[in-house]
């Protein structure tokens, strides 16, 4: 794999959120990628996934089957990316049109310990999205690349994956740990439940 840019991860989670502008929905995996997604923009639309590794790509598949002229949008980390690499293989059998998969790679379980990943030395997710099905898979070459991936039209293709490799700095914020009141709001902002005290 080519030397690519390293990016950081809250600056890229803050350019996203700050393209929103159509009521996306945004899943954001455990720790820091959900606690970035916070910081950046707390709406309706955003899911916080708690305490459970490799889940945001699959609720996200899971909401844009259900509401497909929405945009949805999973952000996820390396290592949960790799424990659910067939659900990747699901989205390349299914191909739903309004999804695009964040992937934030710095080859570190950071939160644990900063163990390496497979990514961190010879997994390349980007190919591992390729080979499953999902031929719209792109590392980010740069910030315009990135807002311009993010803001596309469905019409265009999908779903896209995009892999960024990031550095190891920690999360902006910390999500409040209250997985009913999460849950409850992001119905409420799916059109499909009754909202929470962090309404708003």
């Amino acid at each position: 794999m080519a030397e690519l840019t390293l990016f950081n991860r809250t600056e890229l989670t803050m350019r996203l959120v700050a393209k929103l502008t159509h009521e996306e929905a945004v899943v954001g995996g455990i720790g820091n990628t959900n606690f970035d997604l916070f910081a950046a923009g707390h709406r309706p639309q955003n899911f916080y996934m708690l305490g459970s590794m490799g889940l945001a790509v699959p609720i996200a598949l899971g909401v844009a089957i259900a509401q497909p002229e929405r945009g949805v949008i999973a952000l996820e980390g390396d290592g949960s990316i790799l424990m659910s690499l067939g659900c990747l293989a699901t989205i390349g059998t299914v191909r739903p049109r309004n999804l695009t998969i964040v992937i934030m790679d710095n080859g570190l379980y950071q939160i644990t310990g900063k163990q390496v990943t497979a990514t961190g030395t010879n997994t390349d997710i980007v190919a591992v999205a390729r080979g499953v099905g999902l031929a719209n898979s792109h590392w980010v070459r740069d910030h315009n690349h990135f807002d311009e991936m993010i803001a596309r039209r469905f019409d265009e293709g999908g779903p896209v994956l995009l892999a960024a490799k990031i550095d190891d700095k920690p999360g902006a914020g910390q999500t409040p740990r209250d997985p009913a009141l999460i849950r409850n709001r992001f119905m409420k902002g799916l059109g499909t439940g009754r909202g929470g005290a962090l309404d708003g």
